[in-house]
């Protein structure tokens, strides 16, 4: 098993590496204050306290995911079991989606103020759309067949919701999640750069106030890593709910 670890992590990771000894051999040549080797920003991010700021970042971002998640995954079940909710709410549904969540950033300033609820209700606003997007769509695409043999069987109502329509339309609610969380990312750091007391926003704010370029970059590896940990962290949950789904479709059934 370690074998096979560390064998997947090379066969991934060595492009990864030839870029990072690039850009330290580059940056070192060079000497711009602009572009600071990979050492010395992994070295200020160990050595500033950009890591105690971490935490609060966290919190608003998956608060924040879960909450458009948990909306948007029910109102999304509800329009998609209704073929006239779908078709009425659709250009609503569609407009909301265009609207780009920064710009509702002012808005979301004056009616919640500087602090914790404008931040989650711009992360809400932005993420919610995919995963009630993709609900409405995993519940819709749903085949006949199973409505057919779950009302043959007797089983209707929250029974059929449970059984038959999530376990069918998991593999696209989870695909809207995964898209969510990456915009819940996004969206946490520009609210946090909008108006925010603590959290990564707010040093990497710091950072350009003070003129210190090595604290910005060590802000945007940090910001860089988070991302790619949430996302491995999601797709081996994924994996272990979905696992009876890959079985189905291997089988044919």
């Amino acid at each position: 098993m370690a074998a096979r670890a560390v064998r997947f992590l090379l066969l991934r990771g060595w492009l990864l590496a030839v870029l990072v000894a690039a850009w330290e051999v580059a940056a070192r040549r060079a000497e711009d204050l602009y572009f600071p080797p990979p050492g010395r920003i992994v070295r200020t991010l160990l050595d500033d306290p950009a890591l105690d700021a971490l935490a609060p970042s966290l919190g608003r971002l998956l608060l924040g995911w879960a909450l458009a998640g948990a909306v948007g995954i029910a109102v999304g079940v509800g329009i998609g079991l209704s073929r006239v909710a779908y078709h009425v709410l659709d250009p609503v549904l569609q407009f909301g989606r265009a609207v780009p969540p920064p710009t509702l950033i002012p808005l979301f300033m004056v009616v919640f103020g500087l602090g914790t609820s404008m931040q989650l209700a711009t992360i809400v606003f932005g993420v919610v759309w995919p995963v009630l997007l993709n609900t409405a769509d995993g519940v819709r695409s749903v085949e006949p067949v199973q409505h057919d043999t779950a009302r043959v069987f007797g089983i209707g109502g929250a029974a059929r919701l449970r059984y038959v329509v999530l376990p069918a339309a998991a593999p696209k609610i989870f695909a809207g999640l995964r898209v969510a969380l990456g915009f819940a990312l996004i969206l946490m750091v520009i609210a946090e750069l909008m108006g925010s007391g603590d959290g990564i926003g707010a040093r990497l704010n710091a950072a350009e106030r003070e003129f210190r370029p090595d604290r910005l970059w060590a802000g945007i590896l940090l910001l860089g890593a988070v991302g790619c940990v949430l996302n491995g962290l999601f797709l081996l949950v994924e994996r272990t709910v979905l696992a009876w789904h890959r079985g189905a479709r291997r089988t044919g059934t």
